[in-house]
């Protein structure tokens, strides 16, 4: 099957998502001419993932300078985004020199964040080799890394200068990733194509493995959910913010779980969670409350948390980033595909909503 190129405009200049199976081959493509020097920016044990990609940067005459970064979201440091710093003015890197990103979700906002503030922006081509990174990190120019305050409250809007899809490396993933991935195409089947969830329930257990026979149009149709989105918002000042869907409280779970519990485990408990708070405000019915429950239930993702740990996450939430001073604000729906903002929520109806979730 050929690559399929997903178009994001919005930006200075529009890029390609380029989704397809063994097409490390069109990462210098991506690149482009100008650069002498290319920084592979890729996690410690990706190493045998991101060989083909570094030896197709070299075949095409670039110096690649190998840079391994942590893990996880623990690369998602100032620590480390200074030390790459480091690492590029040794090297000698200058404005028309590029970042490349290898990897999962952290290590794209990662070399993203790195790329933006380096010399105040250089170019960037990201590869997510993870389910999390295609279809939601890689794609949008959001940049960040976390701090002891919250997850990605320091960042830049810095579009890449192409994203590389390349399914074929999705099989190494552990299965609990992939599974945590999926989150993110749920919600984009909530927020904007149904079509989504129709192939989820159709075939559940295959929507758990990259060789499901919906896999590949489940990641095209999220992708390209989010390619149209932040092509009308790139700086999230308007309907870019439907795309948080499930993230508020979820992000409160994974700073309360100090980063080390799935980005898409949270988001799935956080959009049951905005599914309660829309029905209880009258915008969402019990049945869509259900699909919601229904759907992450079958694919392995889980739908509850612990009811001790709400006062902390209701003081987390204060400084989500769409709060607007000391009102807090939530990405709901009032209907499937039918996103909207709910702000400022009465103190009963967010401990009611969470009672609906508490484990």
């Amino acid at each position: 099957m050929t690559a399929r190129r997903i178009g994001v405009g919005g930006a200075a200049e529009p890029y390609d998502v380029v989704v397809g199976s063994g097409i490390f081959g069109e990462l210098p493509e991506q690149v482009g001419g100008k650069a002498a020097k290319i920084a592979v920016v890729r996690p410690e044990g990706l190493g045998e993932v991101a060989r083909p990609a570094l030896r197709a940067l070299q075949a095409a005459g670039y110096t690649v300078y190998d840079m391994a970064v942590p893990d996880g979201e623990s690369a998602k440091d100032i620590a480390v985004a200074a030390d790459l710093w480091s690492r590029l003015g040794r090297a000698g890197f200058t404005r028309t020199d590029a970042v490349v990103g290898i990897g999962g979700g952290a290590t794209t906002d990662l070399a993203g964040f790195v790329a933006a503030t380096w010399l105040r922006g250089v170019r960037v081509v990201l590869v997510p080799t993870t389910l999390l990174g295609m279809v939601d990190a890689a794609v949008g120019g959001k940049t960040g890394i976390n701090t002891p305050e919250g997850k990605n409250l320091v960042g830049a809007f810095h579009p890449p200068a192409g994203v590389l899809c390349d399914i074929a490396t999705l099989p190494s993933l552990p299965a609990a990733d992939y599974i945590g991935g999926l989150a993110e195409v749920v919600k984009a089947g909530f927020i904007a194509d149904p079509v989504i969830l129709d192939r989820i329930e159709e075939d559940p257990e295959g929507a758990t493995r990259p060789e499901g026979r919906h896999t590949r149009e489940l990641i095209e149709r999220a992708i390209a959910v989010k390619a149209e989105v932040v092509s009308d918002d790139l700086r999230e000042s308007g309907r870019r913010e439907i795309l948080n869907y499930g993230h508020t409280l979820g992000h409160a779970i994974e700073r309360a779980e100090g980063y080390t519990f799935r980005h898409g485990y949270a988001v799935s408990i956080g959009m049951v969670y905005a599914a309660e708070l829309a029905r209880l405000d009258g915008r969402l019915d019990a049945e869509a409350v259900r699909r919601h429950r229904s759907i992450l239930t079958s694919v392995g993702l889980p739908t509850s948390y612990s009811d001790a740990a709400w006062p902390g996450l209701r003081q987390s939430m204060r400084v989500d980033k769409k709060a607007r001073g000391a009102t807090l604000r939530f990405v709901v729906l009032d209907g499937i595909a039918k996103p909207a903002i709910l702000a400022g929520p009465s103190t009963g109806l967010l401990d009611a909503a969470y009672g609906a979730v508490s484990a």
